[in-house]
């Protein structure tokens, strides 16, 4: 009878636990309004260009989502889960954003070419380039 007893209230405490919301906690990210407001606005842009009808969350919410991630490294899973959508989704948001911001970016030919005619003898690169 014991063990009856143990059994049901064991399964009866993972079954609560497994209702219960996924714990979240907040961290602060400063960020200017003009980025913000530049980032929402490119998302917005090429959502209107490839004809997306709706998205999980608005274009300045998934601007937020995509520079915690840049910015302070979150894992995408914390991320996802704090804003209930899937892991993925947010890794194709924040491939979507590179790839937006990457195509404002300047080229590094031309750049550097730049550079090089305003007097520029030193340059130096932060971040890994796929070349």
């Amino acid at each position: 009878m014991k063990t009856a007893k143990t059994t049901t209230t064991s399964t009866a405490t993972i079954a609560s636990a497994q209702d219960a919301p996924s714990p979240v906690y907040s961290s602060s990210l400063s960020l200017s309004t003009s980025t913000l407001t530049i980032l929402a606005d490119l998302l917005r842009g090429h959502l209107k260009a490839i004809g997306s009808r709706w998205r999980k969350l608005p274009a300045g919410k998934i601007a937020v989502i995509v520079l915690a991630f840049l910015r302070h490294d979150q894992r995408l899973a914390d991320l996802a889960g704090g804003n209930q959508v899937s892991a993925s989704t947010v890794r194709r948001w924040v491939g979507e954003v590179i790839d937006l911001l990457a195509a404002r970016a300047p080229r590094l030919d031309r750049a550097l070419k730049k550079i090089t005619q305003a007097g520029g003898e030193v340059v130096l690169l932060d971040r890994y380039l796929g070349l």
